[in-house]
């Protein structure tokens, strides 16, 4: 090696050499591993994910103008819908409705006359067909068309004791918002009963017979004989008095009301659903939370008791070894035998009635999940017990207990902690898997589940397709972020790579 000569510098005669102090500052075993986890970006990322539904399970229920208990019957699988967002393209309530035809499209455009609140949002696409009648070319149109499902309910019918139909009234009187509507007497409409929407003259296919203008021709009820009770509250602007607003039904009224305004009646605000509404009627995105949090805490129960039970079974199967082996492994052989679906089906059905749904549930899991972690914990002791520091503490005196658990464990713990952080994953699958099929049923404890949202959002896919799509990404990232977590920190606590960054 070729070194300038400027470099080199004399020694001083009887100077003492010696090494200088370490300047820098020794780090734990935990600060170690933490800072060769922080270098794995993708677990790194995983984990703020995890973070991020954690929160989301904290707060969502919170943040939710709804009740898990809240559930409206008409608002059943409907899309996701902020009001300030009604005609944005995203959050707007949008539902696409194929091959309308123009009795339809005249009902859609009667909605939004009557009530003020256009249905439209945009129309896709226009299909012409043509047909030849009686020497004549007749062009059929249908149209495929985004309308918000909320606006595009419209009116509907419903039947209101008289003290009820009277507090509608007074709270119109102080809101000013419209929700009962003149009603229309099945004879004015040739007969059509069910289609509250319609307010306008048809003809007896159903289509609209407009005025000259293109205008509807109303036919509101005017007969005093059909009222109900007397109507005192606001009405439509283009009523002078004569429309009757309820009949008389079987000691009550029946009457139209729009139930976009009927909804901020009963719940005090407008529609607000910022994953829209399952089909069991649910607001989805505190369902989703509710769901996530009791999935996540049973998960890491489950995991702590199985973790617990497993690695003291496993340790002590390594370390002594032999006979003991021989006989705790063939215990560990009968157990994973065990169908797993088998035991929890039989304990729903016989223990549920002794120590209820979540103790039976909890005791199936138990029964046989710690199997895993015994068999890996076992594995590692088999690996550590004959090298030379657990032989040189085991020369000093030191009792088979700190053997296993302050010399051995601590090395074994990097494995064992991620087949841990792996174990909850699997465990949220599980119990996932058994309330989609039915198996279990755990709404009664937590008020719903992931697995139950799956479960009701199957049956309304081509439909409704966010009931299932938002709950299958919430338990996606909850698989992928605790896999790459897993990896992580079997990287991170792994012994054999402590000092290397």
């Amino acid at each position: 090696m070729d070194i300038p000569k400027e470099k080199l510098v004399f020694a001083k005669h009887r100077e003492r050499i010696s090494d200088e102090a370490l300047k820098t500052v020794p780090r734990s075993y935990l600060a170690d591993a933490m800072l060769r986890f922080t270098k794995n970006k993708s677990s790194v990322a995983a984990a703020w994910i995890l973070l991020f539904l954690v929160i989301f399970c904290i707060l969502s229920p919170i943040i939710s103008p709804y009740k898990i208990t809240d559930k409206d019957s008409i608002y059943t699988g409907y899309p996701p819908f902020v009001p300030a967002f009604s005609h944005s393209g995203i959050l707007d309530g949008g539902r696409i409705y194929d091959s309308q035809n123009e009795i339809s499209m005249a009902a859609l455009r009667g909605i939004a006359e009557e009530t003020g609140m256009d249905p439209f949002i945009k129309v896709l696409d226009v299909n012409e067909q043509k047909s030849r009648y009686r020497g004549h070319d007749i062009v059929r149109k249908t149209y495929d068309i985004r309308v918000n499902a909320y606006y595009a309910l419209g009116i509907v019918h419903r039947v209101f004791s008289y003290d009820e139909f009277d507090r509608l009234q007074k709270w119109q009187n102080d809101t000013g918002i419209q929700v009962i509507y003149p009603y229309v007497l099945p004879r004015d409409i040739e007969g059509i009963k069910n289609n509250p929407n319609l307010w306008y003259k048809v003809d007896q296919d159903g289509r609209a017979i407009l005025r000259e203008d293109g205008s509807f021709i109303p036919v509101y009820a005017t007969e005093k004989e059909e009222e109900g009770v007397p109507y005192y509250s606001i009405r439509i602007p283009s009523d002078d008095g004569s429309y009757i607003y309820s009949v008389k039904k079987s000691g009550a009224v029946q009457c139209r009301i729009c139930y976009y305004n009927y909804y901020r009646y009963i719940m005090g605000h407008e529609p607000f659903y910022i994953m829209g509404t399952s089909s069991m009627g649910m607001d989805l995105f505190g369902a989703i939370g509710v769901g996530g949090r009791f999935s996540l805490l049973f998960a890491v129960l489950v995991a702590v008791i199985n973790l617990f039970i497993g690695t003291v079974y496993g340790s002590l199967q390594g370390y002594y070894g032999g006979a003991v082996d021989m006989i705790m492994d063939r215990i560990l052989d009968i157990l994973s035998g065990v169908p797993f679906i088998i035991v929890a089906t039989l304990f729903q059905m016989h223990l549920t009635a002794k120590v209820g749904v979540i103790g039976s549930f909890l005791f199936a899991f138990v029964l046989t999940g710690w199997v895993a972690i015994a068999s890996l914990t076992r594995t590692q002791f088999y690996r550590f017990r004959g090298m030379e520091f657990v032989m040189a503490s085991q020369t000093l005196g030191a009792s088979d207990t700190r053997l296993m658990y302050r010399h051995i464990l601590p090395n074994a713990a990097g494995t064992i902690i991620t087949s841990c952080a792996l174990l909850i994953p699997g465990i949220i699958s599980s119990e996932t898997s058994l309330s989609y099929l039915g198996i279990v049923d755990l709404s009664s404890i937590s008020g719903t589940t992931l697995g139950s949202l799956l479960s009701q959002g199957s049956a309304h896919a081509m439909t409704s397709p966010h009931t299932i799509l938002w709950p299958s990404i919430f338990i996606g990232l909850l698989m992928i972020s605790f896999n790459l977590l897993g990896n992580g920190l079997r990287d991170a606590f792994n012994p054999a790579t402590k000092g290397v960054n």
